[in-house]
């Protein structure tokens, strides 16, 4: 079974993360960037599968910048068979419907079983690119697992739904995207980290892809205007002076909150 992992290279979760407001771009400089600790737990899905048939590839995949290289490594130390990283300079700044574009064609490169993505990134927040991936792929997608089983030709899995559980599954290949209920990745050894170096690290750019970012004849998203989000302001207080229970029923009542 050959498997890709989709991993994102992001801003420290825990750190400061900002937006350049000339560009409209994250501010990858403002803190440390890391490897996206969902896409660490789907990788973490296609290792566990790899341990107990001994007879999975396991590849990831990452769109990001040509000073990601470190990061992605991390997924070859973890245990990752071999890595595709997909650099160009006409990739920043990329909407949804391009990245989706470009992830899928590196994807059809390699012919996979199955792909596994994490349900959201935290610094985009799309939650949309399990499903726009499928459909480039011509892809069954099961989306928001919190369980993942393989067996028999398919994939399936359960899922929260507001009224309990779903138990979903579909036929390989397919595109699965898990949610954080799934176990914690496991933590590259020092072995791991020295094998890491000597796997096979592929470095393709547009042009490999046959994309033109420039393409005026595909749907764009365009960002027309980009602002700090204003400082929080200060609640109303309720001095208590014996009528502070009445003064909080009335602010309820007033901000329609009871």
């Amino acid at each position: 079974m050959k498997i890709a992992v989709l991993v994102k290279e992001v801003p420290d979760t825990y750190g400061d993360r900002k937006l350049n407001l000339e560009t409209g771009l994250a501010d990858r400089g403002a803190s440390e960037a890391v490897l996206d600790e969902i896409g660490e737990r789907a990788l973490e899905v296609a290792l566990t599968q790899k341990d107990s048939d001994g007879d999975t590839e396991v590849t990831v995949i990452s769109m990001a910048p040509d000073t990601a290289t470190a990061t992605i490594r991390k997924g070859l130390a973890m245990g990752a068979d071999n890595a595709v990283h997909v650099a160009d300079e006409g990739l920043a700044g990329a909407d949804l419907g391009l990245t989706a574009e470009v992830l899928a064609a590196a994807l059809r490169r390699g012919e996979f079983d199955l792909v596994v993505t994490g349900n959201v990134s935290t610094d985009g927040n799309g939650g949309m690119m399990p499903a726009m991936l499928a459909e480039h792929l011509d892809y069954p997608h099961v989306t928001g697992l919190t369980t993942v089983e393989l067996g028999d030709g398919k994939v399936s899995g359960a899922r929260a739904v507001e009224s309990g559980k779903q138990q979903v599954s579909a036929e390989l290949p397919a595109v699965i995207s898990i949610t954080e209920a799934l176990p914690e990745a496991r933590f590259p050894n020092f072995k791991g980290i020295m094998a890491a170096k000597k796997k096979p690290f592929e470095v393709i750019s547009l042009s490999d892809l046959d994309i033109d970012a420039e393409d005026l004849s595909v749907a764009r998203s365009i960002m027309v205007t980009v602002a700090e989000k204003p400082p929080r302001e200060a609640g109303e207080k309720v001095v208590d002076e014996g009528n502070g229970g009445v003064e909080l029923a009335e602010y309820l009542t007033k901000n329609r909150l009871a």
